[in-house]
């Protein structure tokens, strides 16, 4: 497998060596990209492709849809739409009612919550992350393929 095809095309299994590989190259990309202002973000947003690409022909690898991927960004729009919805309220009352030690706990609570559901958010995609990567793929072909070599290409009894 070409890291184009790893990286840009959703389609086809990849195994976990390939997988972790490619993971490694993109998280190292992302602090890259992060030091360049602007373009930088510009860059991040453009690294979602290809993040959403090498996690779907991991999940293919072991028979899951593709779709699975959007789970971990649900989880984090859900927290961001519940902390700030929350959070946010509270700590917006917490500063309309003046500087007292009553305003100042309602809106570090507010903070505490928006927090709180970033970390929880964290670890669902740590843990989707740690499911993906580790679990194992299956043995012979399913419905997106053959199975994938150690290293994505495809194994020599399937390449003849």
């Amino acid at each position: 497998m070409s890291w184009k095809d790893l990286f840009l095309s959703a389609n086809g299994r990849v195994g976990q060596s390939a997988f972790w590989i490619g993971f490694l190259i993109l998280f190292v990309a992302g602090f890259v990209v992060q030091i360049i202002p602007v373009l930088g973000q510009i860059l991040a947003i453009a690294m979602i492709y290809p993040w959403i690409c090498l996690f779907s022909k991991r999940l293919h690898d072991f028979g899951k849809s593709g779709w699975l991927v959007l789970l971990p960004f649900a989880v984090w729009i859900g927290a961001l739409c519940i902390g700030f919805f929350l959070g946010g309220a509270s700590m917006i009352a917490g500063a309309m009612s003046g500087y007292n030690d009553v305003a100042a706990a309602t809106a570090f609570g507010g903070a505490g919550l928006i927090l709180g559901l970033m970390g929880l958010a964290g670890l669902v995609n740590l843990l989707f992350l740690l499911w993906v990567g580790l679990s194992k793929g299956d043995e012979g072909p399913n419905a997106y393929g053959p199975p994938a070599g150690p290293l994505g290409n495809a194994p020599p009894a399937a390449a003849a």
